[in-house]
């Protein structure tokens, strides 16, 4: 059995699983509720293994090794060691807080979450128009697992992309909670077992020792070993590699598809059980980006095969190329399910929070009342779903053509402008007293403005030329917001004393 036919037997198997799950899920999906946090049944487990599995994704599997090939160690502090600290300990300081007053209030997405903490319904309908923004990730997701599942079948991206779209977008239609958190979990433990393999499959680059194996990527370009890298349109300076992913790992918890995982447990208990299996899988997960090391020693000038790779095909490259075909399929199988694991939260939140937070509040008395409403609504929710999958397939196909880069500067620059909006709010409405709506709405606006004025304003040195870093304007973004909401909300506070 050669690859290509292993790949087809392979995804069918697989997708029959998720289906299977998915019908499981559905039986027991009866509301818009059951279907944004599920039954809340779930154990802390179930539950960790699900949200490790969804902050990881397409990106750190399949797209941000790319970076680390392409620009070195300067990548990796930035995305596998910057990052993920600041992720870790701010999902520990505001997943307790957020999840007992979205309980309390029974908050299905972040944007009522917004619209109940401030009593204002206006916020709340400004973050359901913002979530859109999100929809740059499911482009970046669908990318990455239209790159892997081509490279193993041999296939032109268009239909692979359509398919993918089709199927993925079609199942969650249906299961929505009640089924990710089960298929999440499939796939974090699929993700922990390829995450070991991958980590495992350049360990004869270390024949030397740690000296030979740097010695070997100084050969291919110096640059590929220091901490910085000049050259690189994002890793240039400390600034860029420390500062700015730092901040970014601070407020990336402030997804809906991250934060509001929590109210999916049984009760608080179950917080601590939930965080230490979560950070714990999720550790591993960053790891994987030091593969990018190992494809670049297999391809030491970018090339496959005569063809020059580009930065989202370097892995599913190096996955096709390095692996015997049984253990190249559980690779694979590991990558689709990183991908999978995303998306399937990003279609529930971003298609809950649409369905939820802006059409049935524009719609009104026009859905009925009780049981009638609510079937309209899983009805309208179902429609949202097909929409987002048919803006999915042409901005994904835009990008499969014409990438600035990578995929993944589009889906920083949509995600990052999201939760600098939505940090500050959820910071007041955690910690603040009194809070008066005016501080956070005005903190959440800045952040849009300055966001999408430093990156296409092209205000600083970082975002101009062709390639400009996200994570500058974010950075920029969310201190302007934390100047301009702290500063309200204490002079409110003043006016009141």
């Amino acid at each position: 059995m050669d690859y290509k036919q292993a790949t087809v037997l392979l995804l069918a198997v697989y997708a029959a699983l998720l289906l299977f799950i998915v019908v499981r899920g559905a039986l027991s999906t009866r509301s818009m509720a059951d279907y944004a946090v599920g039954s809340k049944g779930f154990s802390p487990l179930v539950v960790g293994l699900s949200l490790a599995a969804g902050i990881t994704s397409a990106a750190t599997f399949v797209i941000n090794p790319g970076f680390v090939a392409m620009y070195g160690w300067s990548a990796f502090l930035a995305m596998s060691v910057a990052l993920p600290i600041t992720l870790t300990i701010s999902l520990v300081v505001l997943t307790k807080s957020f999840r007992q007053y979205g309980s309390s209030v029974k908050a299905l997405t972040l944007s009522q979450w917004m619209g109940k903490r401030y009593e204002s319904e206006g916020f709340g309908r400004w973050f359901a128009v913002l979530s859109l923004l999100l929809i740059t990730f499911i482009v970046l997701i669908c990318v990455g697992l239209t790159k892997v599942i081509a490279q193993a079948l041999g296939a032109s991206e268009l239909p692979v992309l359509i398919g993918i779209v089709v199927f993925v977008f079609g199942y969650m239609m249906f299961g929505g909670a009640n089924a990710m958190v089960y298929t999440n979990t499939i796939q974090a433990v699929l993700m922990l077992i390829v995450a070991v393999v991958m980590l495992s499959s350049g360990s004869e680059h270390f024949a030397g020792g740690i000296a030979g194996f740097w010695d070997k990527l100084a050969a291919i370009d110096p640059q590929l070993t220091q901490a910085t890298n000049p050259s690189s349109p994002l890793f240039r300076d400390w600034f860029e590699v420390l500062f700015c992913n730092a901040v970014v790992g601070v407020a990336i918890v402030c997804q809906p598809h991250i934060i509001t995982r929590s109210l999916m447990l049984r009760d608080g208990k179950d917080v601590n059980k939930y965080l230490t299996v979560a950070i714990a899988v999720e550790i591993l997960f960053f790891m994987v980006l030091f593969v990018g090391f190992f494809a670049r020693l297999s391809f030491p000038d970018l090339t496959a095969n005569g063809q020059k790779l580009p930065l989202d095909g370097i892995i599913p490259a190096y996955v096709v190329n390095e692996f015997p075909v049984y253990a190249g399929l559980l690779v694979i199988l590991g990558l689709i399910s990183a991908g999978l694991s995303t998306l399937e939260g990003l279609i529930q939140s971003l298609s809950t929070t649409l369905t939820a937070d802006l059409i049935d509040p524009l719609l009104g008395a026009r859905l009925g009342e009780g049981e009638a409403r609510a079937k309209k609504l899983a009805r309208i929710n179902k429609l949202v779903i097909i929409a987002l999958g048919v803006a999915a397939i042409f901005w994904s196909y835009q990008q499969l053509l014409n990438p600035k880069l990578s995929v993944g500067i589009l889906a920083q620059n949509g995600v990052y402008a999201y939760f600098s909006a939505a940090f500050v709010p959820v910071l007041l409405g955690i910690y603040g007293k009194n809070v008066k709506p005016l501080a956070p709405i005005a903190a959440s606006v800045t952040a849009i403005v300055v966001h999408f004025s430093v990156y296409y304003g092209q205000l600083t040195p970082y975002t101009t030329g062709p390639v400009r870093n996200p994570a500058v304007a974010c950075t920029l973004a969310i201190l302007a917001a934390l100047v301009v909401g702290l500063s309200i909300h204490f002079f409110n506070k003043k006016q009141t004393a």
